[in-house]
């Protein structure tokens, strides 16, 4: 296998496809458009029901009366999600149709979001769960669809729907504080979430004429559980995930316990999110023309660290410093990631199988690190042994890396 791959590329294989490719119908200009805009606003979605609860946190804590343990949970519960219900979108296109599923699930986050912002401290455990696994849900089933109706521009498209991904997390940073002191209420500026799922929905309904049922898609193999690669690729992408969901959950908070307004705490936020953008598409393109990504994963892992550490322990003048540089690590740990599920893999097929382990497993183990930041600050009443964590699931993440760095293939010289 020549590791030598295209970022573009990486689109076609990352994530279980639910349905087998078809050529775009001819002369679909306007129609291809639509569905261009339609996917973006629908990957907007993707991440604000993640992100903008950090910046409100502390008040929805004393609001509802929610200890850290609680109020890491919160942050915990959508991110568990990713993991449980992704292998469950295939199994609902197949039966529904994608389009259709697609539909659906838009309206239920939309309700779900609404259902965490003004039903209590119930609604908001059960709203934060319903959200979640919408998410999980959605975002395995948009990749198939551009790849199955934009084959010849997966390079556009990729770089696309990575930078709806983005702002819509960077846009809930950012304006959820400022909803709240426009409102007068954290629960109308989280329910403000509901509304672009409601616009992707209204859409997206034209692309249900467009939806049809497919059979159940051949990944039958050898198991990838007994193979020692397959588990670094997925233990590297759940503990650098679990970074992410870390930043996503509780950032914003340690910002504002070490004295930044929450305006500002969001804003910090938010750019570090955006920065992303620059090395999620710089990294891998860089790594994948190597024989060897190890140096790589190394680079973006340090740059991870530094900036974390930076964000806890150094000053507040030079907090958005810090935070450029840690979105510079954490696009580049993502999307290398998503670069050794292609690269080590031997075939489409096996990708399909990877990528599926690597999300189901991975993110049920990223739920576990807003959670135990969440406990370390419930015990120790600040965030100074926060670095430690961090500085753990980092080490732990280059051992993972390292193995998954290396030249091969899951599962070699053992294909079927």
């Amino acid at each position: 296998m020549q590791a030598k791959h295209d970022l573009p590329g990486l689109a076609d294989e990352l994530l279980i496809d639910a349905e087998p490719q078809e050529p775009p119908a001819p002369g679909r200009g306007r129609e291809a458009l639509w569905l261009l805009l339609a996917l973006v606003l629908v990957a907007i979605n993707l991440r604000p029901a993640l992100s903008s609860l950090a910046p409100v946190l502390r008040q929805v804590q004393a609001s509802l009366e929610l200890s850290s343990t609680s109020a890491g949970l919160l942050t915990t519960l959508p991110v568990l999600c990713l993991g449980l219900f992704a292998p469950l979108a295939p199994r609902l296109a197949q039966r529904f149709g994608t389009e259709r599923v697609i539909l659906w699930v838009l309206l239920l986050l939309g309700g779900g979001v609404v259902l965490r912002a003004l039903s209590g401290q119930t609604g908001m455990f059960a709203g934060t769960l319903l959200s979640g696994a919408c998410i999980g849900i959605i975002g395995v089933l948009l990749p198939g669809i551009v790849k199955r109706e934009f084959p010849d521009k997966a390079d556009i498209m990729t770089g696309v729907y990575t930078m709806a991904l983005c702002f819509g997390a960077a846009l809930a940073a950012g304006a959820t504080v400022p909803l709240m002191q426009l409102a007068g209420s954290w629960n109308l500026a989280l329910a403000f979430w509901s509304l672009p799922a409601l616009v992707a929905a209204i859409a997206w309904r034209p692309q249900l004429r467009r939806s049809h049922v497919h059979g159940s898609p051949t990944t039958k193999g050898l198991p990838l559980w007994r193979d020692r690669l397959a588990w670094q690729v997925t233990l590297y992408m759940g503990l650098q995930s679990s970074l992410a969901y870390c930043v996503f959950g509780w950032l914003a908070v340690i910002l504002q316990d070490r004295g930044v307004s929450a305006v500002t705490s969001g804003l910090i936020v938010s750019t570090s999110i955006m920065v992303q953008l620059l090395t999620a598409l710089g990294a891998p393109w860089l790594a994948t023309h190597q024989r060897d990504q190890r140096p790589m994963i190394t680079i973006v892992l340090a740059l991870t660290l530094a900036g974390l550490l930076g964000c806890l322990y150094a000053s507040t003048e030079s907090l958005m410093f810090w935070a450029v540089i840690l979105g510079l690590g954490q696009g580049g740990t993502f999307s290398m990631a998503l670069s050794l599920i292609v690269l080590r893999s031997a075939n489409a097929a096996t990708a399909a199988r990877l990528s599926g382990m690597a999300q189901g497993i991975g993110y049920s183990v990223a739920s576990l690190g807003p959670l135990l930041l969440g406990l370390v600050h419930e015990l120790t009443h600040s965030w100074d042994a926060a670095g430690v964590l961090f500085a753990g699931i980092v080490l732990l993440a280059l051992l993972a890396g390292l193995g998954a760095g290396r030249q091969g293939v899951v599962l070699q010289g053992r294909q079927p």
